[in-house]
């Protein structure tokens, strides 16, 4: 075998090897540098700023309130009541004979509604007007035979007696035909009517019903809590159901409370000549109360503090939050009349949920609404 092969010999780069010494020079130099701070510390170092530090205090807008004058209103859902409503009966037994008005009638007082047979009756009278007679003509005689020293006082005081008896049956006789006319107790409507002629009634069975709804009277419930704010004699608004808006007057106030509400029952009069407003329907009532110093704002702006309480967030002269529990006295469509803020304030509008009480805030105003309506026009 020939051993002429040479063997293969690699010759070192002289360019690669100063590059990997200036690679490693680099590295020095770059740690180095970065571990300069901590071997050689600036002379005057400065603390790191807290998150907070620094922060612009947060904007809100506030709008300048100042309070007014309201009048408070007692608010409760009532019913029409008629001023009477009571059932119509038969005084005397007898069958329809005649009836003279109809259901959905209105009548007078002392209106005859129906009539009764009257044979019985009629029998009665002539019966007792007759023993009447009988009675006065043996009364005569004894006084004239008294006269005469023929008949004694005894006899007398018999014929008187008989006079007086005979005379309270007629009376009795004319009662039972009254009787038999069936009549209205007081001026009203009649809202039913079950008499049918022919019919036989019982003595005092119930024949109809009738109702006087001149003037109404509208009831409600008032809470143990507004009892004293209601009395005697207040005016009252009253809003019907069916669009009526009526005044009316408190008549009635209870002094005992209902068992299981709580509530007291209050009753308002309300005039009702043309009988137009009918008994049953229901009614919104309003009766003012007092005045009071509150401010009109929007319920956006009420908030509730850590407590749990409702109120309404503020801004002081220096710019600080404050936080004012409140109490709404009235409320309308377009905002709530409340109270428990100073006689002016500065009420944040804008920007409330994102700051507390105590905090420094950057306010701006902004004007109120009516002010704004006021210089457009």
């Amino acid at each position: 075998m020939n051993n002429d092969t040479e063997e293969l010999t690699f010759q070192d780069d002289k360019g690669a090897s100063r590059s990997t010494w200036i690679a490693g020079a680099l590295v020095l130099v770059i740690v180095g540098w970065m571990g300069s701070g901590y071997i050689l510390p600036s002379e005057n170092p400065e603390p790191p700023q807290s998150a907070d530090e620094g922060m612009a205090p947060v904007a809100v807008t506030v709008e300048n309130s100042t309070a007014e004058p309201v009048t408070l209103y007692f608010r409760a859902e009532g019913q029409a009541q008629p001023d009477r409503d009571t059932a119509i009966r038969a005084e005397s037994s007898g069958d329809v004979a005649e009836i003279m008005v109809a259901k959905g009638e209105d009548v007078a007082q002392g209106a005859v509604i129906a009539r009764l047979t009257s044979t019985r009756a009629d029998a009665d009278f002539a019966r007792a007007r007759q023993e009447l007679a009988s009675a006065q003509r043996e009364f005569d005689n004894a006084m004239e035979l008294l006269d005469r020293g023929v008949s004694t006082a005894d006899r007398v005081s018999d014929a008187r007696a008989d006079l007086a008896a005979a005379e309270a049956s007629v009376t009795a006789a004319e009662e039972t035909i009254k009787a038999l006319m069936v009549v209205a107790p007081f001026a009203g409507r009649i809202e039913r009517l079950t008499l049918d002629p022919g019919e036989f009634v019982q003595v005092g069975a119930e024949v109809g019903r009738i109702v006087d709804n001149t003037p109404l009277t509208v009831a409600i419930q008032v809470p143990q809590q507004a009892l004293r704010r209601i009395a005697g004699g207040q005016t009252a608004s009253i809003s019907f159901i069916t669009g009526e808006e009526r005044e009316g007057t408190v008549g009635f106030v209870g002094t005992s409370a209902n068992a299981e509400t709580r509530t007291f029952l209050a009753e308002i009069e309300v005039p009702n000549k043309d009988g137009a407003i009918p008994a049953g329907i229901s009614a919104e009532i309003r009766i003012p109360t007092g005045e009071a110093l509150a401010h009109f704002i929007q319920p956006s702006t009420v908030s509730l503090n850590p407590d749990g309480r409702l109120g309404v967030k503020t801004v002081t002269d220096n710019d600080q939050v404050a936080f004012s529990p409140i109490q709404v006295v009235r409320a309308e469509i377009d905002g709530i009349w409340v109270t428990g803020l100073p006689e002016t304030a500065r009420i944040i509008t804008v920007g409330q949920g994102f700051v507390n009480a105590g905090e420094t805030v950057r306010s701006s105003t902004a004007p109120r609404a009516t002010d704004a309506v006021a210089q457009g026009n």
